[in-house]
């Protein structure tokens, strides 16, 4: 296997419930350390805290984003994130949309693919809209690309609304890598 048969994956971490790693913070590092499963974490963001998005009469969550380095293509990724999700307490099937959660892993973005099929959207059709994933992923990758509307993370950062759950306020460092 060589580098150019790799993938450079970015996956969001988010926390809001106590799985059997601890705390939403230790969960969020349990998880890091899962993700070796899939391939080599080659960079991570701070933990972050932030309000809850959607249904907002639940915990604050603890947020991060990794960089993984892996040779597996983009659905085997995304299979692979949701056995580690359940292997952290988390059933898709049973819990609220946009609910509190153990773990929830999402497939940010992967390469400049673009992918739009029954299972998988990349870019993450969510990822343009949310503080809480867009601040821990242009603090590891400012200047990568969005593959849709070729703007850096560092610039859809910078044009999010000051309001609600995306003002500067709602997402704060909690600890640094």
């Amino acid at each position: 296997m060589t580098l150019t048969d790799m993938h450079m994956a970015y996956i969001g971490l988010g926390s809001n419930l106590p799985s059997l790693a601890g705390s939403p913070a230790e969960t969020i590092e349990a998880a890091f350390h899962a993700l070796s499963k899939v391939g080599e974490v080659v960079a991570r963001s701070s933990l972050y805290e932030t309000v809850p998005v959607g249904l907002v009469d639940q915990p604050s969550f603890a947020n991060a984003v990794a960089a993984l380095r892996t040779a597996a293509a983009p659905e085997l990724i995304l299979e692979q994130l949701l056995v580690i999700e359940r292997s952290f307490g988390r059933d898709r099937n049973r819990s609220t949309p946009k609910g509190p959660r153990t773990l929830d892993l999402d497939l940010l973005l992967v390469d400049d693919l673009i992918v739009n099929t029954s299972s998988l959207t990349l870019p993450h059709p969510a990822l343009t809209e949310r503080r809480f994933v867009l601040a821990p992923l242009t603090e590891i990758a400012p200047e990568h690309v969005h593959p849709i509307l070729r703007r850096t993370m560092k610039e859809l950062l910078g044009s999010l609304p000051d309001i609600g759950a995306n003002s500067i306020n709602a997402v704060h460092i909690l600890t640094r890598p």
